[in-house]
Order: structure tokens, then sequence, then C-alpha cells
């Protein structure tokens, strides 16, 4: 078995460009994920992968057996090179290309989640993991929010890609998602409360930045504005905190009584 070390390789080449290139990605619909528990997921939930680099010393064979019964090309490297592709501090044993996933959206969205210009992966991957978990039908990514599919949201969103729907869209696009439905604000200082929302309706929760707040064309958009309830000694959540409190709030007023 020939182990590949040179970076100047064609398919190393393209596996590191899709890491770095946000346009790329989006104009061959693939992106990176790695490590065996993500990559495990992807093929649980239907990804497609088309090519996995490896280590031959530190790959789990059991993974590259499925992922051979899936059709997948399978390039192995040495341990530098995967570390050079690699977007982690230490790389793991692994890593594949997939197809960006496409989830068919819902015919009628009765609990969506928009993000106002959430510009830190890791904020954003952890945003979609919770909404995932919490029941959450159609993700949408409003202007000058990061690239979902960069390395480091596809880490913290832990599989979400494949088992919802997000959406980039422009505003005018969002107020059609949202037109027959009540959209609350998550703001600061806002005097309702998030648990006095009745989350048993049809609903969209615009959540943005930390550092910039929401936009101008987001609380245009909302029909009412909400906050959490903070001791006095706290100044603020960190976006995918607040998210998750409110989310969960509201998948517990639906489990409560269903719909």
């Amino acid at each position: 078995m020939e182990v590949i070390s040179s970076p100047q390789n064609k398919r190393i080449r393209y596996v590191r460009a899709l890491q770095t290139k946000p346009r790329l990605r989006r104009s061959e619909s693939k992106f990176v994920l790695e490590g065996d528990r993500l990559i495990a997921d992807a093929l649980n939930c239907g990804g497609k992968a088309q090519l996995a680099l490896y280590s031959p010393e530190h790959a789990d064979y059991e993974l590259i057996a499925r992922l051979q019964g899936r059709e997948c090309a399978l390039l192995p490297v040495d341990d530098a090179l995967l570390q050079r592709v690699s977007d982690t501090q230490q790389a793991p044993g692994i890593l594949a290309l997939f197809q960006i996933p496409r989830p068919p959206l819902p015919k009628t969205a009765r609990r969506m989640l928009i993000l106002d210009a959430i510009r830190e992966p890791g904020n954003l991957g952890a945003i979609l993991r919770t909404a995932a978990a919490a029941g959450v039908d159609l993700v949408i990514l409003a202007p000058d929010s990061v690239d979902p599919y960069n390395s480091k949201a596809a880490r913290a969103a832990m599989g979400a890609h494949f088992r919802l729907p997000i959406v980039e869209a422009s505003w005018k696009e969002i107020g059609v998602y949202c037109r027959d439905l009540t959209v609350y604000a998550a703001l600061p200082a806002a005097p309702t409360s998030y648990t006095d929302v009745n989350w048993r309706e049809s609903c969209a929760l615009i959540v943005g930045s930390e550092a910039h707040g929401l936009s101008e064309r987001g609380r245009t958009l909302a029909n009412e504005a909400i906050s959490i309830p903070m001791s006095r000694s706290a100044d603020s959540l960190n976006v995918a905190s607040a998210a998750a409190v409110i989310l969960f709030e509201a998948q517990r007023q639906r489990v409560q009584v269903p719909w």
C-alpha cells in the first residue's frame, strides 16, 4: 500500500482548498468532516462520503470498511500530511469529504430559528446542534453569517447539518418564510421574558451576534422582543447559550402539551 506524503498530490490540494475556501465549498457543494465520530454519524444519517484521507497507523478500520462499502475513495496518507490538511491542532486519524446535505424543507415550518450575522463558527455550530436537539424545523442564516460548512462549525454542530434543513437567505426571503409566523427577537433588555411566550404557537426566533446584536432588519421583522432575566451580576450570555435556554423552554412547553 502506497502512503501519500506529498502535499502536491492533486487530491490533497483539493481537500485543503475545501478547508480554506468557502466559495469552493459552495460551488462544489462539498465540505470536510474530521474524526471517527463525525464521519460515522454522517454515514448513519445517510451522508454521502466521496473521499477519505486516513492514517494507516491510527485509523479505525471498521470505519474504513464502512466507507469502502459506500464506494468512498480511500487515500492513505502519512501523519504529517494529514496534520497539514487538518483544521485541528491535533489531526484525527481520518478526515472525509462529504457532499453538503440538503434535507428537504418542511412544507410548513412551525418552529423556525433565524441567525442574524452570527460570525463565530463555534457558536454557529453549537446553535445548530441545539436546534436539532430542540426540534427546530428550519434554520435560516441571515446575511453576514459565517459559512456553516467550515470545519470548526461542522465540528461544533456534531452532525446537525444532516438532521435539519439549513438555508442561507436574504432578509426579503426571510420575510416570506416568516409571513405566517409570530417572530420573536432575543434582546438583552426586552420587558417580556422568554418564559412568558406561548411557544406552542407557530413562531420564529431571531438571535443576533454577541458583538453587534440584532441588525436593524432583524428588529424590523420581529413582532415582539423577548429577553432572558439574569442576575444583576451577569452582563450577558454567550449567544449559543442564550439560544439553548430559549429553544429548550420552547421544547419544554411543546412536550407538556402535544401539538
